[in-house]
């Protein structure tokens, strides 16, 4: 045996394995194409400097990096927003916006490996540029959900937490804490998971011990904001400038649109309003969201929200954007835990029994005009006994099998048996395929 073994988060896939991977990049493609998105691609290898541009320098301690024979700081992507960015921006005047793209592809993160997180794993990234009005986020979300239900998941499966950084930052704003706002929203990102005396530290860090006590307080108060209703309660109980007013009032109208369109489509029983999410990567700059599963064992399904500098930090000229990804590693582990990976035995339209190396040259003459008209057909490489060969078509799963004998031969005929009831006809050789294509469709 050898000791060649697979290196750490990467996978392997035998061909059933595969076959249930492929099942999950159909149904994204299908409701991507269903949802009018345009399918791209981009290279696997960038400049290390895309990736720090976009996440500053401490990303390269989760990325697979490296100096390449010429010398260039290179990376495996983590991800595909700002190679999409870089894409867009090199030819944004030409493109008719909105650009609507999605794209299946793997991305490598040298990560620690835990439950849903490998360090190469492939994920469905749907993007609209171009669209700075909440129109966007309902058609991504609705793409989100119906790509989920793609899949048999429904309402009890799984529901998506929909925050906003614009409202977290006029939160703040109206408390006080402007300046401080990026580094408060990183502790928010993690204040679920934070012991309470790490959340008082760090915060106590940021805004000082004064400001810290009030500063907790207000924030779990904000994370209790479940509606537009409790948003306008929360900025009422402050004192708020009529400037910031205007402002509350604007984003407060574009949650309107977002809920009530997602009511439109019939999907708003899948989305409820959830302030914990902010999404800690300060490139998001409007309404962020996740998807979860409602038994709550697994991570984020997926996740995403709105970008607008992105593409200008990318070279590009400014313009809006918006998107999600969701990755095939916990996509998988839902649909496992509830019976919904589905099992696919691969089969074949056709076995082709041989009797000798006498007619072996005719059969393979039929097999080749099969095939080139689309059917699938397999054979025994080795001369074999007619009854071993027929047990060989039947376990292949094969709907007929076509019989090659020094009879068939002699009239320049083949036998077509129906391997489900073992029925049997002669047809001649030169009506095969037609007579195949009336069989199989």
């Amino acid at each position: 045996m050898s000791d060649f073994k697979s290196l750490p988060g990467f996978r392997e896939f035998y061909p059933e394995a595969l076959a249930q991977r492929r099942f999950l990049f159909q149904v994204w493609r299908q409701v991507a194409v269903r949802f009018g998105f345009r399918e791209f691609d981009g290279p696997v290898l960038e400049s290390l400097e895309l990736f720090k541009a976009k996440s500053g320098d401490e990303i390269e301690g989760q990325l697979f990096s490296f100096e390449d024979k010429g010398g260039r700081e290179v990376s495996l992507r983590p991800e595909l927003t700002p190679t999409l960015a870089r894409m867009v921006g090199a030819q944004a005047n030409s493109l008719k916006k909105p650009i609507k793209w999605f794209n299946i592809g793997d991305n490598f993160r040298y990560e620690r490996m835990q439950k849903g997180r490998l360090r190469c794993f492939t994920q469905l990234n749907a993007d609209i540029l171009g669209e700075a009005g909440p129109a966007a986020e309902v058609e991504l979300i609705s793409l989100l959900i119906q790509t989920l239900q793609g899949f048999g998941l429904g309402p009890d499966d799984f529901y998506i937490r929909l925050s906003d950084r614009n409202l977290w930052m006029l939160f703040l704003k109206s408390r006080g804490f402007e300046d401080a706002a990026p580094r408060i929203l990183e502790v928010v990102d993690k204040w679920e998971r934070m012991p309470e005396e790490a959340k008082a530290k760090r915060l106590i860090e940021i805004v000082g011990e004064d400001g810290s006590t009030a500063l907790r307080k207000a924030i779990d108060g904000f994370l209790e904001t479940k509606s537009v209703e409790d948003v306008l309660s929360t900025f009422a109980s402050a004192s708020v400038k009529s400037d910031l007013k205007v402002q509350i009032d604007a984003r407060i109208q574009d949650w309107e649109y977002l809920t009530s369109g997602l009511e439109a489509m019939g999907l708003s029983q899948f989305a409820e309003m959830d302030m914990s999410i902010v999404r800690g990567l300060a490139y998001y700059t409007g309404f962020v969201f996740e998807a979860f599963d409602r038994a709550k064992v697994n991570r984020a399904i997926a996740g995403g929200g709105r970008y607008d500098s992105l593409v200008k930090k990318m070279g590009g000229p400014d313009m809006p954007a918006v998107g999600f990804g969701m990755g095939d590693v916990v996509l998988a582990d839902v649909l496992a835990e509830r019976g919904l990976q589905p099992k696919f035995v691969s089969t074949i339209d056709i076995f082709a029994v041989i009797g000798s190396d006498v007619e072996r040259p005719i059969a393979l003459s039929d097999i080749n005009l099969l095939r080139q008209g689309g059917f699938s057909v397999d054979y025994s490489f080795k001369s074999q006994a007619f009854g071993k060969q027929l047990k060989v078509a039947s376990s292949s799963g094969a709907r007929f099998a076509l019989i090659y004998g020094s009879d068939e031969l002699e009239k320049d005929e083949v036998t077509i048996r129906d391997l489900a009831n073992r029925n049997e006809e002669t047809a001649s050789r030169s009506r095969l395929l037609s007579l195949l294509r009336e069989k199989l469709g």
